[in-house]
C-alpha cells in the first residue's frame, strides 16, 4: 500500500480540529478555520494568554548526509511524537511546508511515510493555507517595484519623477540581487532576459528565477519572532545597488508594507496533525541547502509553551540543517534544545562507504537489499562526523537507526555499537511499519536525555568573529575542509562586510549541497583532503545572515526526467487525488 492510501485511510478516523487544539491547550477563539481538518492558530492570542514561561522540552531531528531519497527525517519526527504520545505526553511537532517543485518532481510531498504521516496529506502537499503563494506574490511584488521603478527613473527626469513624490535611486542594473520567484523546478528559467520590446517594457537586462522557498521572505518568515519584527525585517531586504555602491533596500522602494500585506495570514503557522491525533504545526519551507531550512520560530514558541514535548525538523543533514538550526535559529529565537535526534538508515550508510550510486526512480542495487557489514562499517564514517557536529553544540547526540524491511539484525547491532563507542545513544526504530509503538524506545531515550541536567549549549562562533574566521569555522569544523578559497567577487564582498558596521551581527547560512560533507556531491562518506570553494556572497539582512555560496550550486533546481507528477491524477467525479508520495 502506498503512503497516499495509508494517509487516505487514517483521515475517515481524523480528529475534529477543536478537539485537536483543546487537546494541546489552543482554544477555538484562538483558531481561524482553513478548512475542515486544517486551521491556522493565531499565534498573538495564544501567546499573550500563555506569556514568556517555557513549558516543554525541545527536540530537534536531523540526519546523516542523505541519499537523493532522503533517510525519513520528517517520517521521524512524526514517528517520535506519536512515540510520545504512546507514553501519555503531551506533545506537538513543527515541520516545513512541502514546497510543489520536489512535491511535483522526484522526493514526495514530505508528509512523512507509512504509519508516521501528517494528514490530510493532499492539503499539505498542494496549496495548504497559501502560505508559499504568499511568500511568491510578497517576493515578486519587490520584483515589480524595482524594475518599474528603473523604467520609470530611466524614461523621466528628475522634475516629473518628484510630482510623483519619488526621489532618483539611480539603481545600477548589473547590481541586481534579486530574481523572479516561482515554487517549481524549473530549470529553464534560471537565466533569462527581461525588458525586450520598447521604452515602456521595462529596462533590458538579465534575470532569471530561482525557488519562492529560497526567497529571503521565506526565510524571514522562518525567523521572525511575530508580525511586528517580519515587518521590521521586511524593510531591509536589499535589492540591488546604485551607482555609488549604495545598498538599495524594499524600503527605498516603498513596496515593505505591501510585502508584508500579503503575509498577515501567513504569518499564523497551520495546524494539523498526525496519523494518531497529535497536533503538528507546518510553517515555514524547506531545502537547507539553498535556504535555511527550519521549521518557524514562532511555531516553535508556540509548541514549548503548549506540548511538554516539542520536536522540531532541521532540513537535510546535521553539517547544514542542524548547523544552521543551531547557530542561526536558536541564537534568533533564544530557545534552547534539550535533545537531539540524528536519523540514519542501513542504506545511506551503505552509499557512503562506497556502495553504487543510489538515484531516484532507479532500481536499488543488491548491495543495498543484502547484508553487507564491511559496506556498512566503512560507511559510519558519515556517521561519526555528524554525531561531533551534534556534540560540538553540547548535546549528546541520539541516533534514531530508520528501520527498513531489508535491514538485518547484524547490521544493526554493527550501527549500535559504532554509536556506543563514539558517544552517542542508538535507537532502533519502527515507526514507519508500526507507528507509534515503534516509536516508544526513541521516545524512551528521547525523555531520559532531555531529563539529565541541561549541558551547556555553545554556539560555533560568536558575532563578533570577522564574517571569513567564521565561514572558515564551519568548513574546517563542521564539514571537515582543510580551508576555504574565494573567488575574486566573493572575496571583494567579504572583504567589504568586513569593514561594514552594520553587517557585523549578520549570523552566517551556508548554501552548500546536501550529499556531501563537501561542496561536492559525488563525494560521499567522510571527505578528507579538499577546500572548501565559495564564489559568491549573498546579503539577507532582513532575514539577519548572510550566505555564502559555496561550489556551483542553484537556487533553481531543475525537474527530473521521470517526475511525480507523471502519477498524480483527480478522480473528476470525487476530486480526490491520488498518486501523491
Amino acid at each position: 500500500m502506498d503512503d497516499w492510501q495509508i494517509a487516505e485511510m487514517a483521515e475517515a478516523n481524523i480528529k475534529p480540529m477543536d478537539r485537536l487544539a483543546s487537546e494541546i491547550g489552543i482554544g477555538v477563539d484562538e483558531l481561524i478555520p482553513m478548512g475542515r481538518h486544517v486551521a491556522k492558530v493565531d499565534y498573538r492570542r495564544v501567546l499573550d494568554r500563555l506569556g514568556e514561561a517555557t513549558r516543554g522540552r525541545y527536540i530537534d531531528v536531523t540526519a546523516i548526509t542523505p541519499t537523493p531519497l532522503g533517510e525519513g527525517k520528517t517520517t521521524t519526527t512524526l514517528g517520535l511524537v506519536q512515540g510520545l504520545g504512546r507514553l501519555g505526553q503531551r506533545v506537538s511537532a513543527a515541520i516545513r511546508q512541502p514546497s510543489s517543485g520536489p512535491t511535483f518532481n522526484v522526493k514526495g510531498s514530505a508528509s512523512g511515510g507509512g504509519l508516521a504521516q501528517c494528514i490530510p496529506q493532499v492539503p499539505l502537499a498542494i496549496r495548504l493555507t497559501g502560505d508559499i503563494d504568499s511568500i511568491t506574490n510578497a517576493h515578486n511584488l519587490a520584483m515589480v517595484a524595482l524594475t518599474s521603478r528603473m523604467q520609470h527613473e530611466n524614461n523621466y527626469d528628475d522634475t516629473r519623477l518628484a510630482r510623483a513624490g519619488l526621489r532618483r535611486l539611480d539603481i545600477d542594473p548589473e547590481t541586481i540581487t534579486l530574481r523572479w520567484a516561482m515554487d517549481f523546478c524549473a530549470q529553464s528559467l534560471r537565466n533569462i532576459r527581461t525588458g525586450l520590446g520598447d521604452r515602456m517594457d521595462g529596462i533590458e537586462m538579465n534575470s532569471g528565477f530561482q525557488m519562492s522557498v529560497a526567497s529571503e521572505v521565506m526565510a524571514i518568515l522562518s525567523v521572525a519572532r511575530d508580525l511586528a519584527d517580519l515587518r521590521k525585517r521586511m524593510d531591509r531586504i536589499v535589492v540591488a545597488l546604485d551607482r555609488q555602491g549604495r545598498e538599495i533596500t524594499t524600503a527605498d522602494l516603498e513596496v515593505a508594507g505591501a510585502m508584508t500585506a500579503w503575509m498577515v495570514d501567513a504569518v499564523n503557522p497551520n495546524l494539523m496533525q498526525t496519523i494518531e491525533g497529535q497536533p503538528v504545526f507546518v510553517h515555514a519551507g524547506p531545502f537547507a541547502n539553498i535556504a535555511i531550512g527550519q521549521s518557524s520560530i514562532i511555531a516553535d514558541r508556540l509548541g514549548v509553551r503548549l506540548a511538554d514535548y516539542h520536536v522540531t525538523e532541521s532540513g537535510f543533514g546535521a553539517d547544514i540543517g542542524f548547523e544552521k538550526f543551531w547557530n542561526l535559529k536558536c541564537r534568533i529565537s533564544g530557545i534552547i534544545p534539550d535533545a537531539a535526534v540524528i536519523v540514519a538508515t542501513v542504506r545511506a550508510l551503505k552509499m557512503h562507504g562506497g556502495g553504487p550510486p543510489v538515484k531516484p526512480g532507479m532500481k536499488l542495487d543488491e548491495a543495498y537489499i543484502r547484508e553487507n557489514q564491511p559496506l556498512l562499517e566503512a560507511g559510519c564514517a558519515n556517521l561519526a562526523a555528524h554525531m561531533r557536529i551534534v556534540a560540538r553544540s553540547g548535546l549528546q547526540p541520539i541516533v534514531c537507526i530508520n528501520a527498513f524491511d531489508t535491514d538485518t539484525a547484524a547490521e544493526i547491532s554493527l550501527i549500535r555499537r559504532f554509536v556506543e563507542q563514539n558517544g552517542g545513544i542508538p535507537v532502533l526504530s519502527q515507526h514507519w511499519l508500526k507507528g507509534g509503538d515503534g516509536a516508544v524506545e526513541l521516545a524512551e531515550a528521547v525523555m531520559a536525555v532531555c531529563d539529565q541536567p541541561r549541558k551547556t549549549f555553545d554556539y560555533l562562533y560568536d558575532l563578533q568573529t570577522p564574517l571569513r574566521q567564521r565561514i572558515e569555522c564551519i568548513a574546517r569544523t563542521v564539514y571537515g575542509a582543510d580551508g576555504v578559497e574565494y573567488t575574486a567577487q566573493a572575496l571583494a564582498k567579504a572583504k567589504a562586510l568586513e569593514d561594514d558596521a552594520n553587517a557585523a551581527a549578520l549570523g552566517v547560512c551556508m548554501v552548500k549541497t546536501h550529499l556531501s560533507l563537501s561542496h561536492d556531491p559525488l563525494r560521499k562518506g567522510r571527505p578528507t583532503g579538499w577546500t572548501l570553494p565559495i564564489r559568491d556572497i549573498l546579503v539577507f539582512r532582513g532575514a539577519g545572515f548572510v550566505a555564502p555560496v559555496a561550489a556551483d550550486i542553484k537556487l533553481m533546481p531543475g525537474t527530473a526526467s521521470d517526475p511525480a507528477f507523471r502519477r498524480i491524477d483527480v478522480d473528476p467525479s470525487t476530486g480526490r487525488v491520488t498518486g501523491l508520495f
